[in-house]
């Protein structure tokens, strides 16, 4: 038998048994291994047996050996793959100690409680310097990181000196009182927890957490022991049941986040994640627990800094990365133990100061106190060396006579995987059938961009910004794909028409992470269909449609989000309106009203057109838009304003941006956003579309010359007949094509209602003149197609978002106020107008985000909640585009 010296890291300075152990083995007392009988060496090759602790180097792994290790392979880890490969390649039968199991299925050679006493040492080592960098000095700041100490007792002196200053009431009053959460009640867990009790404690049930949280004293800590049965709960809703979840755990869903989480100050984790179990705590559980609110749970002592959230620290002893603490991405080392993720997804490995909550997670916690963990380890391993070193790796695994304990820890042998851990080959299969396989590169993430028009470059150069997302634009229309080129160069453009080449769309979408569907709002049903098939995620900036949202259930089932209304509006509208609702609700109050303003405009300085418009957005939009009905709340009346035009006679003249000539309408159903945004407490809300003057009037002209008809018409059919607009608009008065122009203005004149401003812009359109028409079928489709030329944005030229919303509070004591969130953006000199960028950006945003697990609701969302809503218009700041507010109060 051979013990190898552990070369992972200069850190690592455990081994599998220690001096003693060897001792007893070669019946000889001396104190080290030489001494005691061992031979020293660098070649090991005689040995059959090789022990050690950590997974051994590829190149160093020799063939036709019995290895015991800790080889991280049996949840198919993908780092771990090559081992696993060369180890099968080289005849190896490996022992693994992390299956070294009895009849209860309870480990039997684990460093577990040391790794649970280094943890808990680190993590209170930690808390010292993360709450002295929040402007409070503690107690915990004289404990030292665990490799400091010559022994465990050591370090348990300080904790105890902490403890005492702790007692006596010198921890600020300011931090609170402290609740620490163990999950779990193996080795790790009581590991912790025997560090833990050095302080002045007491242990409190979880349903006593709130109470605590908020009244508990700081003259001691508490703890709190979380159980299996008490935060998995069935999905069905019945209670929980060990045997089912150890046959089944993914019937089974955890409310640690919203019962068990929201009161801790540290949560010290160390049990196994089973792939198949629910998480702990997910990505987006943390955007909620690390608000910064004004939380219940938190003291206000005045002159004293403000925690920005109740929970402090996590020690993740189990260090499995993306595990049961998603957010935990990756394990932290003894070289640099702490990280501080925040609720923005970053992480700061350089400071102790900033936003988040400090995460220790160190994979070989242990070896920071080498010669207590090796006599710990080497006891529990010794028993079991003789069934080890009697195995030959060259004879097949039914010769090799062995105890249960150690045979059912072989996970490969003869060049293959042992029967129980034929599972990992399945595991792998799956993985590389997934679309993390897929991708171009290994590790990169795929997003589909279906349509590359107006708003499509801001969001593909967002999302090629990150080497690991690889980007694929296709469109039908060549020009839009050449400009786009010219502005991203990253992404691959594929010049095709998606809806008629189904095969070639099927295949593309099954090949990617997220599709991001930049169609005409009408397309994207379809498309979401074929991502459920497929189980492909989604994203659109547009309305939910009625037949979008009937895929809800689809798509809850297929494990897919198919995420709507991400871009200006619908989108930032939503997500700052909800950010002021959800801010005066958590401060006790309620919303009396709402009233939003949204629209695109040409800047200023280009809004001298016929219109009082230009098109960023589909003129055909923008045109039937106008013939749309609208409903909405006021002074608790519903109102009702039917379509065909009557929209434009309810035109209101805005004052709240003096230095804009502009006015509105009412937009589509507002009524709906009273449960949508859960102000069911507002008399009035309101949400309508922001034009320049005489827009409206311009288009009720245009409508009464049936221009906006959308019924298809003889004389405007694609292969008809070449025609001028001239002669068009004497058919329409059922007069001959060369009437004289005067007389044709005369009958204009009166057909729109005798308005010199309508027959002014109808002439300045070029309506009137021998211009021959592109004809589309229809009316409102043929002069859309013209108003896209006609009024475009030429080199130069900007546009312009205007948003405003006007929010009625009203707080508990009866006092009342007004808030105005307003936005203002512009188009930039990068050539993205004002529209793109407010609709492309947060569409990138949000398509990140689910790629990064981010967001993870499954079906039809809008994003209406705080951890999706908060990060977007955090970045959106990043992007320059910043909103305002402005509180007014009322008198009395």
């Amino acid at each position: 038998m051979a013990i190898r010296r552990e070369t992972i890291n200069v850190w690592e300075r455990r081994a599998p048994l220690a001096p003693r152990h060897v001792r007893k083995l070669v019946k000889n007392g001396i104190k080290d291994y030489a001494q005691c009988g061992a031979v020293i060496q660098e070649d090991i090759s005689e040995a059959s047996l090789v022990i050690g602790v950590k997974t051994v180097p590829i190149d160093q792994l020799m063939p036709d050996k019995t290895y015991a290790f800790f080889s991280h392979t049996i949840k198919a880890q993908k780092d771990n793959m090559p081992l696993l490969d060369a180890i099968l390649e080289k005849n190896i039968r490996l022992i693994d100690y992390e299956k070294m199991v009895d009849d209860k299925g309870q480990r039997v050679v684990a460093f577990g409680k040391y790794a649970g006493v280094s943890g808990m040492i680190n993590i209170l080592h930690g808390l010292g310097l993360r709450l002295l960098a929040l402007g409070h000095h503690t107690p915990f700041l004289h404990i030292g990181p665990s490799h400091n100490y010559t022994n465990t007792e050591m370090a348990r002196r300080a904790v105890r000196d902490a403890g005492y200053e702790i007692a006596l009431g010198r921890l600020p009053k300011s931090i609170g009182p402290l609740t620490f959460i163990f999950t779990g009640s193996g080795n790790v867990s009581q590991g912790a927890q025997e560090v833990f009790q050095e302080f002045p404690f007491e242990y409190i049930e979880p349903e006593h957490l709130p109470n605590v949280a908020k009244h508990g004293s700081t003259s001691k800590l508490y703890a709190c022991v979380v159980s299996r049965d008490s935060h998995f709960v069935r999905k069905d809703g019945g209670k929980f049941n060990a045997e089912e979840f150890e046959l089944d755990p993914s019937k089974f869903l955890s409310v640690f986040s919203h019962k068990i989480a929201p009161y801790a100050s540290v949560i010290v984790h160390g049990i196994y994640w089973d792939p198949s179990a629910p998480r702990l705590l997910t990505i987006p559980d943390a955007k909620t627990l690390l608000r910064h609110d004004e939380s219940p749970w938190l003291p206000s002592t005045p002159g004293c800094p403000q925690l920005p959230h109740r929970l402090l620290a996590i020690c993740d002893i189990s260090a499995d990365p993306g595990g049961s603490i998603e957010f935990m991405q990756e394990c932290t080392t003894i070289d640099s133990p702490f990280c501080l993720y925040d609720a923005d997804h970053n992480i700061n490995t350089e400071s102790f100061a900033g936003d988040g909550v400090l995460i220790c997670s160190i994979d070989n916690m242990p070896a920071q106190i080498p010669k207590e963990a090796t006599d710990f380890f080497g006891s529990l391993l010794l028993p079991y060396i003789e069934d080890m070193i009697i195995s030959d790796a060259v004879k097949p695994m039914d010769d090799y006579q062995s105890s249960p304990i150690v045979k059912n820890a072989v996970i490969a042998s003869n060049g293959k995987l042992t029967e129980p851990f034929e599972y990992i080959t399945e595991l792998r299969k799956k993985s590389q059938s997934s679309k993390k396989a897929k991708k171009l590169v290994p590790g990169q993430m795929r997003v589909l961009v279906l349509g590359a028009g107006y708003v499509s470059a801001p969001a593909v150069e967002y999302l090629t910004r990150d080497s690991n997302v690889h980007v694929t634009v296709a469109s039908q229309y060549k020009r839009d794909l050449d400009e786009l080129e010219s502005m991203c160069s990253k992404a691959d453009l594929i010049l095709m028409d998606v809806m008629r080449n189904t095969e070639e769309l099927t295949k593309m979408v099954a090949d990617s992470d997220v599709v991001v569907s930049l169609l005409p709002y009408v397309l994207h049903p379809e498309i979401a269909k074929l991502c459920i098939e497929l189980k492909t995620n989604m994203v659109t900036a547009s309305y939910v449609s009625p037949a979008m949202r009937a895929l809800h259930d689809s798509a809850v089932e297929a494990g897919i989000t198919i995420m709507n209304e991400v871009g200006v509006d619908p989108g930032i509208d939503h997500m700052l309106a909800m950010e002021c609702f959800d801010e005066v609700k958590h401060a006790g109050g309620k919303i009396n009203s709402f009233i939003s303003w949204c629209g695109g405009l040409p800047a200023p300085e280009n809004s001298n057109s016929p219109l009082r418009y230009k098109f960023s957005w589909s003129p055909g939009g923008v045109l039937l838009n106008c013939l749309s009905g609208a409903k909405y709340l006021e002074n608790n009346r519903i109102v009702e304003i039917p379509g065909g035009g009557t929209l434009l006679d309810k035109t209101q003249e805005l004052n709240f941006m003096p230095g804009f000539n502009i006015e509105g309408f009412p937009n589509r159903d507002s009524t709906v956003y009273g449960s949508e945004y859960g102000i069911e407490s507002a008399k009035t809300i309101l949400r309508g579309t922001i034009r320049y003057k005489g827009f409206c009037d311009i288009v009720k002209g245009l409508m009464k010359l049936g221009l906006l008809n959308s019924e298809p018409v003889v004389e405007l059919h694609p292969n008809g007949p070449e025609k001028t607009w001239k002669a068009y608009m004497c058919g329409v008065f059922g007069k001959s094509h060369d009437l004289f122009g005067d007389t044709l203005k005369d009958l204009v004149f009166e057909q729109v209602g005798r308005s010199e401003q309508r027959l002014q812009a109808i002439e300045q359109l070029g309506l009137l003149e021998e211009e021959l028409i592109d004809m589309k079928g229809t009316p409102v489709a043929t002069l859309s197609n013209f108003l896209s030329k006609k009024l475009n944005y030429g080199p130069g030229e900007r546009d312009l978002i205007l948003m405003h919303h006007n929010i009625g509070v009203q707080w508990a004591d009866g006092s009342e106020e007004e808030r105005h969130v307003g936005l203002v953006v512009y188009g930039d000199a990068k050539g993205h107008s004002a529209m793109s960028r407010t609709v492309g950006l947060p569409t990138g945003i949000a398509t990140k985000m689910i790629l990064e697990g981010e967001i993870q609701k499954k079906g039809v969302q809008i994003p209406l909640s705080h951890n999706m809503y908060s990060p977007i218009l955090s970045r959106l700041k990043q992007e320059g585009i910043n909103p305002t507010e402005e509180i007014l109060i009322k008198r009395r």
